[in-house]
């Protein structure tokens, strides 16, 4: 009998080892502690060598990532379960990355030697400040002095150059920020009270200083009129990266198509949207010509000052819709938590529909705009072209992403926007499926979002390939979407020059079909239910989506793990 409860006893401790160490798993992994180390030290470095594009802080960095690339490779990788093999690969991808900006800046920093002989000076007195030396305040007005001069020079030569290409004035600007920041710095900590300083220095002080906002501003004005950019007549000058950084940047996101074959597949999807299109404008009595259908859909705008009572219906629907289907866990906390504000008017001018988050923030007319321009707004705000996107932004999209970021697998650094855009269109797609458009003019408002899903992959790939000119890209979404002209303006111009990465475009349509496909493998093949999937998915924190899959179907992942999973399969 003791030998029985012992025995019992024995397989209970076992089973809540189990438990707990799957529990551990949820938020951890054997390379968990070397990444926070790194964000930290990562952290205290940045704040630390301050001075952007500096070379005592490129060097330092440089030997950090260096460092912890050691520390990575010093892991046992063939003992690790799945989820720290990921971890292990995502995070040596990154710290190669970062080498490689470094490295980029490195050599961007020495091609304009020529443009920055005074910097030394004035990253010395930085240098100097640091630890509460006192120092010669005579001695640093004449070097101030003679900074100030040598820019002056300098700026007179950089006006009449016109050969300095778009990377090296961006890496210019940045230099001069740099600059700016550790000359800010340097005066914030004597002036008023070093003696020496406060007597010398502020004349030569706000002459230096002047000097370099001026330098600053000729750097941007060298944008402007860059080698390879030109404004074609839309008033967006941007810089295509070319096929080569297209596809290096794929890698990075291990994903293994060619441009060209992202293209293909978008003007599949686009055919499939083209033929549903048709249905629903049959339906609604327009034939084929969907064009009217979509006019009549943009005409259901509500009223000024009714926009947020209409967005908090259909959002109402969608919650109920999701629990009705049993589709994901949804934590009470994370209902309660988002809010609504009123977008600006000038970030509606790059975000010429809602977003969304924590914070939904809405795009509608304000009483500043032009009389067209609030018809634009309205009419491309209309409840239906809503419907289709408030799940994408709130729940199960943006707002639930970033609600489990926050508190599964937090130490994760992998974001990229195939998981988080691709997710919440993904839930495009599959509500698509559930028959949540309830009419006609239901699903003509998600064809035009999935439309324009597609058509983000063309017009943009087409752009960075050299193809098209900005003017071709607005053209096309007001031709081939139904895009209001005001409304694709904004879209191009945020995509172009609005800080988003290259392929943050493609990356909606891109990553919901991988998200698609992994359902149809996990979800449809009886592996697992939507609940399972869903939640499975948003307790692993951002990462490129192949790696959710092989965390999920747990596959051995090699050491050298290059991008395989070729996710799409329309005929």
């Amino acid at each position: 009998m003791r030998k029985n409860h012992l025995l019992i006893l024995g397989c209970m401790l076992t089973a809540l080892s189990s438990m707990a160490q799957t529990a551990l798993y949820q938020q951890t992994s054997e390379v968990n502690n070397v990444m926070v180390q790194y964000e930290a030290d990562h952290g205290s470095l940045n704040r630390f060598y301050f001075v952007e594009n500096s070379p005592e802080r490129r060097d330092r960095l440089a030997t950090l990532v260096t460092d912890y690339l050691k520390q990575v490779q010093q892991l046992n990788y063939e003992s690790l379960p799945t989820g720290s093999r990921v971890d292990y690969i995502l995070f040596k991808r990154n710290l190669n990355e970062e080498l490689r900006v470094l490295d980029v800046e490195k050599k961007e920093y020495g091609q304009l030697d020529a443009w920055f002989t005074f910097t030394p000076g004035i990253y010395d007195m930085e240098k100097f400040r640091r630890r509460g030396s006192q120092p010669d305040a005579q001695q640093w007005a004449a070097s101030m002095k003679s900074i100030a001069g040598s820019i002056d020079k300098l700026s007179k030569t950089l006006e009449k150059d016109t050969t300095i290409t778009i990377n090296l004035i961006r890496r210019a600007q940045g230099i001069v920020r740099g600059l700016q920041a550790a000359l800010k710095s340097v005066n914030e900590f004597y002036a008023g009270y070093d003696p020496g300083y406060t007597w010398w220095m502020p004349d030569t002080f706000k002459h230096l200083d002047s000097a370099l906002e001026a330098y600053g501003k000729l750097w941007q004005q060298k944008g402007k009129a860059a080698p390879g950019g030109k404004d074609d007549g839309s008033g967006i000058v941007g810089y295509p990266i070319g096929k080569e950084e297209i596809i290096r940047q794929l890698q990075q996101e291990f994903i293994p198509y060619t441009p060209e074959e992202l293209v293909d597949i978008a003007n599949k999807e686009f055919a499939w949207c083209d033929a549903e299109m048709l249905k629903a404008s049959q339906e609604m009595g327009f034939g084929k010509d969907w064009k009217k259908a979509l006019e009549k859909v943009k005409n259901t705008y509500v009223a000024p000052g009714k926009q947020p009572e209409a967005i908090m219906k259909i959002y109402n629907e969608s919650i109920a819709f999701l629990k009705k289907n049993n589709l994901l866990t949804i934590p009470p906390m994370a209902e309660e938590t988002w809010r609504m504000i009123m977008m600006t008017p000038q970030r509606q001018l790059v975000n010429p529909f809602f977003t969304g988050g924590e914070e939904l923030s809405i795009s509608y007319p304000t009483n500043t705009m032009e009389e067209d321009d609030k018809m634009m707004s309205m009419r491309g705000n209309n409840p239906h072209f809503s419907r289709a996107t408030v799940h994408h932004e709130l729940i199960a999209g943006h707002h639930l992403q970033g609600f489990m970021n926050s508190r599964y697998k937090a130490y994760r650094n992998f974001d990229t926007p195939f998981w988080v855009e691709g997710w919440a269109l993904y839930w495009e797609m599959l509500l698509w499926d559930l028959k949540f458009p309830q009419s006609p003019e239901d699903r003509v408002g998600m064809l035009f979002w999935r439309m324009h899903r597609c058509a983000r992959i063309i017009f943009s790939l087409n752009y960075h390939l050299g193809k098209w000119t900005p003017q071709q890209c607005i053209d096309f979404l007001v031709d081939r979407v139904g895009h209001e002209r005001a409304n694709a303006e904004g879209e191009v111009r945020r995509s172009f020059v609005g800080g988003y990465s290259p392929l943050y475009q493609l990356a909606y349509m891109i990553g919901g079909l991988q998200f698609y496909a992994m359902k149809k493998e996990l979800v449809d093949g009886g592996k697992m239910t939507y609940t399972q999937y869903h939640d499975a998915v948003l307790r692993e924190n951002a990462m490129p989506v192949a790696m959710v899959r092989a965390i999920i179907t747990n596959q051995t992942l090699p050491k050298d793990y290059k991008a395989e999973w070729r996710f799409y399969n329309r005929q």
